[in-house]
């Protein structure tokens, strides 16, 4: 299957719009959700963006891809050198970088993946 990248880059946007909105309005979101909410939309926009760079790319590999990717960026928050502290400094760069390690994180960005290969599939019914 060969996906729209169009289409793809709309839902990864959209995606984009409901983490950003989740984080500015978090009382619209039960108190219990905390921060996750926006971890599990962050791998989310993750498996859509790179389904608009690869969009012949298998949804398995798709959703390994983006946990991946996740996982990295998380553990990446171990290293706290002054450079990449700096980065994570300015809201872009807590963003994509996040700024301490937090094992509940991982969970989160599990759902999000499984949320996305599910939309994925069925996104494929819909088109069917």
């Amino acid at each position: 299957m060969t996906r729209n990248r169009l289409w793809y880059c709309g839902i990864t946007l959209a995606v984009i719009a409901v983490g950003l909105a989740s984080r500015r309005f978090p009382a619209m979101l039960p108190a219990a959700a905390g921060k996750y909410p926006g971890d599990v939309l962050w791998t989310m926009m993750v498996f859509f963006g790179l389904a608009v760079i690869w969009p012949r790319l298998g949804v398995m590999r798709l959703t390994v891809a983006a946990l991946a990717i996740s996982y990295a960026v998380e553990f990446s928050q171990l290293y706290q050198a002054p450079w990449i502290n700096a980065l994570r400094t300015h809201p872009l760069g807590h963003l994509v970088l996040g700024s301490t390690f937090n094992w509940p994180d991982l969970a989160a960005y599990t759902i999000g993946a499984v949320l996305a290969m599910l939309l994925e599939l069925a996104l494929r019914r819909f088109a069917a």
